[in-house]
């Protein structure tokens, strides 16, 4: 039997149809993946030039941070060789001489401050950068949420309510940094604050503590000799002649040159000892 010409024809378009619909179907997600893809390329082209940029601006702002710590270091060097001069010939400039030191130290750690700022912005954005390249690879991860409070505010805050004798305040913001911060160079400040807020208060003992803190896990840093000249002190408000003058006597041999150890002379000639112990 003859099958009709017509029929043939229908037989085969249907047949031609049905292979191509999954071809076609394939096509159109590749399209679409293809033009993702692309969009996704643009979107890191554009992240990777700000960062670029903002890269250049954070550069340039810790150089100059950098600048400003120079000029004030070198501020403190000078001034210390003032009182040195004017030791033997007046003495009544030195509280305030002393005053004027205590006010460039607090600069210099406002200025370290603004500088771990920035340093700390660059690694953000670079942190930022990686993690961008990271989900867009693997677009499940999460990036982990950061807990502490920001470091320079932290310390910035406590020391601005230290200078305003808001007290309370201040105790608990220098905590906190010790306790988030507690290995960096500023803890070693902050356990100082500390330890000056409880001398203000009478508080002695307490405050003997956390000059020992100070003492002990930070003897290179910039409050250490201040912190040796207050523990003697306390200890002589407690009562404990012997071991301030010993801790005073301590602080002119390993600081001799500082304004600190001038002060630590003063004090030993008002107690009517000698500020060095007489060799055998």
């Amino acid at each position: 039997m003859k099958i009709p010409r017509f029929s043939i024809l229908f037989i085969l378009c249907v047949t031609l149809g049905m292979s191509t619909a999954p071809a076609w179907g394939v096509s159109k997600e590749t399209i679409q993946l293809q033009t993702e893809v692309k969009a996704l390329q643009d979107q890191m082209s554009r992240m990777q030039q700000s960062f670029d940029e903002r890269m250049g601006v954070m550069k340039n702002l810790l150089d100059q941070n950098t600048d400003s710590i120079n000029k004030v270091a070198a501020a403190i060097v000078n001034m210390q060789t003032i009182v040195q001069k004017q030791q033997a010939e007046s003495g009544g400039h030195v509280d305030q001489l002393s005053g004027q030191i205590q006010s460039l130290n607090d600069s210099l750690d406002e200025l370290k401050v603004r500088l771990a700022k920035v340093s700390k912005q660059l690694e953000d954005m670079q942190a930022a950068q990686q993690n961008v390249t990271t989900q867009a690879a693997t677009p499940g991860i999460q990036s982990p949420q950061v807990q502490a409070p920001s470091p320079d505010v932290l310390y910035n805050n406590a020391l601005r309510d230290y200078n305003a004798a808001k007290n309370d305040i201040a105790v608990q913001e220098f905590s906190d940094y010790i306790k988030y911060y507690p290995t960096t160079d500023l803890a070693g400040n902050s356990y100082f604050y500390l330890a000056e807020i409880e001398y203000r208060q009478g508080n002695f003992k307490g405050a003997i503590a956390d000059y020992d803190q100070v003492l002990q896990n930070f003897p290179s840093g910039n409050k250490a000799a201040a912190a040796q000249l207050k523990k003697g002190f306390a200890l002589l408000e407690t009562g404990q002649k012997d071991q301030g003058i010993s801790e005073l006597r301590h602080l002119i041999q390993r600081y001799p040159r500082t304004n600190e150890a001038v002060q630590a002379r003063e004090r030993l000639h008002k107690l009517g000892v000698a500020a060095t112990t007489a060799r055998r």
